[in-house]
Formats: C-alpha cells, structure tokens, sequence
C-alpha cells in the first residue's frame, strides 16, 4: 500500500491555526463594533444638524411672531392714546364755554335804569401732566391721566342811572342770579358778587347822577 506524504500538512496546521486565532477574531469583531458605532455617531450628528435647523426655523418663527405681537401692542396703545384724546376734545368741545350763550343770556336779564359798559371773559387753564405707577413701601399707586383745570371769570361793568342811584344794583344781581343760565352755570356756591361801587357822580352825557359798579361771575372750576 502506498505511503501519502503531504509535505505541506505542517504549513496547514500552521494556517489552520492562526485562522482560529481568538485574537484577531477579537480585532474583526471590534473593528465591526467601531464601525456601526461610527455609523451610529454620524446618524446622530445627522438628527443634531436637522434638529439644529428645525430650532433655528422654530426660533425664527417666534421671533417674528415677537415683533409682530411688540407691533400690534404698540399700535394697540397708540390707538388708545388717540381715542382718550378724541374723547377728551369732545367733551371739550361739548362742554366749552360759550359766549353766545352768555351774551344772550345778558340781554334778557335787565333791571330797569341799569346800563352794562363792558364785559371781560377770563379763561385760565392750568396744565397737570400724567403720573406713572410708582411704589410706595408695600402699596402700588396707579397711574393718572393727564389733566386740564378750566377756571372762567365773567367781569361786568355797568352804570345805575336810577332815582337814587346805586339801589338798582342789588336787583341787578338778584336778576342774574335768577336767570336760568347762569342760575346753573354759576351753581349754588358761585353767586354773583358785587366787586366794586362807586359813589354818585353825575353822568357827562345825561347830566344825570349815577354810580359805577363792577359784577363778577365766577364759574365752577371744571378738570377734564
């Protein structure tokens, strides 16, 4: 029978061997682990970079709504600011003071031998400027409106050419403190004064004696 020689079984053994290595199946293995893991840190890095741009486009829509919201409380506070000033100038035009009124007023309030030389009308208005909220200790004070303080002065001049001159003068003011306008412009409290009185003296024009006096009418303070 014939004897077989393989005179590369040595070197088989040999390769057959270092294929079985536990070691370089350990390098294969980890080298496959390193390169999922790098798989897996890119794909991360991949959602961080979209989820990046998402935020910025998420931050950017915020932003505008921001400014778009800022924008309509400011046109929102603008638009208060001009309807308090209409309003304001509405009441102020509603409630101004008329000299038509007056003056016809005047002319149906007579007394007999009285004789009105002059008038004077004095409006006087007195500026407060707004005040903010401030705090004061534990206690929050609100703010205030802008205001404006009116205060009007209705100065008459006249002449009592009467019998005995100066008795007209009372009724005079009787007849204006009666007289429906100015019994409620003038109020209860604001009557109407007598300022001045001068003694008789005789008229350059009639030749008559008569005396000088001076009315005022004060109006009620009114703040808008």
């Amino acid at each position: 029978m014939p004897i077989r020689l393989n005179l590369l079984a040595e070197a088989q053994s040999a390769e057959e061997m270092r294929r079985r290595d536990p070691v370089k199946r350990a390098i294969w293995i980890a080298a496959l682990l390193i390169a999922l893991m790098l798989v897996w840190s890119s794909s991360l890095q991949l959602k961080f970079m979209l989820s990046n741009k998402e935020l910025s486009h998420v931050e950017g829509q915020m932003n505008l709504r921001t400014n778009e919201y800022q924008q309509v409380q400011e046109n929102r506070k603008k638009s208060n600011e001009v309807k308090d000033k209409l309003l304001r100038l509405r009441e102020l035009a509603t409630n101004r003071f008329l000299n038509a009124t007056m003056l016809n007023a005047l002319q149906q309030a007579t007394a007999d031998d009285v004789q009105l030389v002059h008038l004077r009308v004095e409006q006087t208005y007195t500026y407060t400027e707004e005040t903010k909220a401030r705090t004061n200790g534990n206690r929050v004070l609100p703010p205030k409106p802008a205001t404006q303080s009116e205060r009007i002065m209705l100065t008459l001049d006249g002449s009592d050419a009467s019998a005995n001159p100066g008795d007209q003068v009372s009724k005079f003011q009787d007849v204006l403190a009666t007289n429906p306008y100015f019994k409620e412009s003038l109020g209860k409290t604001n009557l109407v004064s007598l300022k001045n009185q001068s003694p008789p003296q005789v008229n350059p024009e009639s030749g008559k004696a008569m005396v000088l006096f001076t009315l005022e009418c004060r109006y009620p303070e009114k703040t808008r």
